[in-house]
């Protein structure tokens, strides 16, 4: 029998119609009324277009009306929406949110605007931080998992990827969280490198790369590398409970291609079994390297789609420039 349950905290910006799709599969969970919710809208740029600052407004009174409703019938135990008065951009948003209200509660289950959730999210997601809170070897719980092979995988397992479309942990490992560049770049070693690149099949070490030179702000990669110093691994369901909806170019760093990543069904089951052993399932990395390298596309069909991206990011600037919207 749960005792507690996990405050769920959500981030925002102009998407109203993800932002209302994510919200009203969230409220289908039984336990979304025993949750406390917390909503974190980011402001908008100065500079942004007017299509933005729309997009923004509508998702902004979209999340008032519902906050409206929820006081008629509640869905949810409370509703705590966060308007930033600057913009924060993703990264810092998603950062200061999660110190806040995990300091108030000691564990949080986190979502962005393009999560679709199970209607056992909430179940699978607060069984697993009970269970689990005093395992200091787990990082994260997590509700996404690669779309491989399930069988002989069980309900869920470990590894060592803290998956960030919909996911939870606890203060005590979220304390050692730092967005730090020059120590991420200090303290890795080759090998340390390929353990987070799975052994060589991925490259998620670049993402920190592209942090360091400035191309992107993201805050993710950190919380895997500092998870990694920490020894640790995390709990990922065979079959993900959620979907993620932000390919369809809408969102800051998903594109059309991401789309291989989701399943075609969420995950429906629980209770579940949970694994006996905090060890690294090595059948579920077999299999997810093999997925990764399936994902290498021959040489002319990259260039291609490369080509496709610059002068999609060209077309965007021009019509920034001339008025247009442009994403975040």
């Amino acid at each position: 029998m749960l005792e507690t349950y996990a405050p769920i905290v959500l981030f925002t910006y102009n998407r109203p119609k993800h932002t209302a799709q994510t919200i009203q599969a969230l409220s289908a969970n039984q336990l979304a009324l025993k949750s406390d919710l917390y909503i974190y809208q980011d402001a908008p740029k100065p500079n942004a277009s007017q299509d933005i600052l729309q997009s923004h407004a509508q998702t902004k009174n979209y999340i008032q009306d519902f906050i409206t409703n929820n006081t008629q019938k509640p869905l949810f135990k409370s509703i705590t929406f966060i308007e930033r008065e600057h913009n924060l951009g993703l990264a810092d948003s998603i950062i200061d949110g999660i110190t806040y209200v995990i300091n108030q509660y000691q564990r949080a289950i986190i979502l962005e605007d393009d999560i679709i959730v199970s209607p056992v999210f909430l179940d699978y997601m607060n069984t697993a931080l009970q269970r689990y809170e005093n395992e200091e070897k787990v990082w994260s719980i997590t509700a996404w998992s690669y779309p491989i092979d399930t069988s002989g995988l069980g309900d869920c397992y470990f590894w060592r990827l803290p998956h960030c479309w919909g996911w939870a942990t606890w203060a005590s490992r979220w304390q050692y969280y730092k967005r730090d560049i020059t120590w991420a770049l200090e303290n890795f070693s080759q090998s340390d490198i390929d353990y987070i690149n799975i052994d060589g099949v991925a490259r998620y070490y670049d993402h920190l790369l592209a942090n360091a030179q400035g191309k992107i702000k993201t805050w993710a990669i950190f919380n895997y590398l500092i998870g990694y110093k920490h020894n640790t691994l995390n709990l990922c369901p065979s079959t993900s409970y959620v979907k993620q909806i932000g390919f369809d170019g809408s969102g800051v760093h998903c594109g059309k291609e991401g789309e291989v990543f989701n399943v075609s069904h969420t995950n429906m089951k629980f209770p579940i079994t949970f694994p006996q052993e905090i060890i690294e399932s090595p059948l579920a990395l077999e299999r997810i390297k093999a997925f990764e390298l399936s994902l290498k596309k021959p040489l002319p069909l990259r260039v291609y789609r490369k080509l496709c991206r610059i002068a999609h990011s060209l077309s965007q600037k021009v019509s920034y420039l001339s008025g247009g919207g442009g994403s975040r």
